[in-house]
């Protein structure tokens, strides 16, 4: 899952949207450097990562991806951003604009007082700024956001290349996330992360 991705299933799983996000920026445990919510938030987001990793229909696909399937679980975790943005009825009742509203003034890096990662801050000031998620339901931006990420170093260079294999499989991935889906947030709803 992608930023989206996590912020849903924050909501869903009735844990601290700031501590999911915070789970892609915070190495080693956790624990006593912030809040005991913000630290479930953070666990369940690694939790959702090990998850979706090794779930059988995820492990099914990366095949697909060739010479790289290494670079796929990136490259899913954004395409699943523009499945969920695209599905967004089916999982939630209010609407994916007001979602990220509330979502927005929970996370942004400018409306909260404590201190923050420096690289948190940075992406996550810019993914509100410009709109990053409104941006995902459009297949292109999700083109666009791969090549950035492959353009931060030259070993990322082929998470690029990935974007052919979500266009030419678009519709089985599109079904695999509405069929695997539902089993990620049934496990962060039914998952202990105290």
């Amino acid at each position: 899952m992608n930023f989206l991705g996590h912020l849903h299933l924050a909501d869903a799983s009735n844990s601290s949207l700031l501590g999911n996000l915070l789970g892609d920026f915070v190495r080693g445990n956790p624990e006593g450097k912030y809040p005991q919510e913000i630290t479930r938030g953070i666990r369940v987001h690694r939790f959702v990562d090990s998850f979706t990793d090794r779930h059988p229909l995820i492990t099914e696909i990366k095949p697909l991806f060739g010479t790289t399937r290494r670079f796929s679980p990136i490259a899913l975790d954004v395409f699943w951003d523009h499945c969920l943005a695209n599905h967004w009825r089916d999982f939630h009742s209010i609407s994916l604009e007001t979602f990220c509203e509330r979502a927005k003034q929970a996370t942004h890096p400018q409306l909260i007082e404590a201190p923050l990662p420096e690289p948190y801050q940075r992406v996550i000031s810019s993914m509100w700024d410009n709109r990053w998620i409104d941006s995902y339901r459009d297949l292109d931006n999700i083109g666009y956001a791969l090549m950035r990420m492959s353009n931060r170093s030259p070993r990322m260079g082929p998470l690029a290349d990935c974007f052919e294999t979500l266009q030419k499989h678009y519709k089985e991935l599109d079904q695999v996330f509405i069929e695997f889906y539902p089993d990620v947030i049934e496990a962060v709803t039914e998952t202990n992360f105290e």
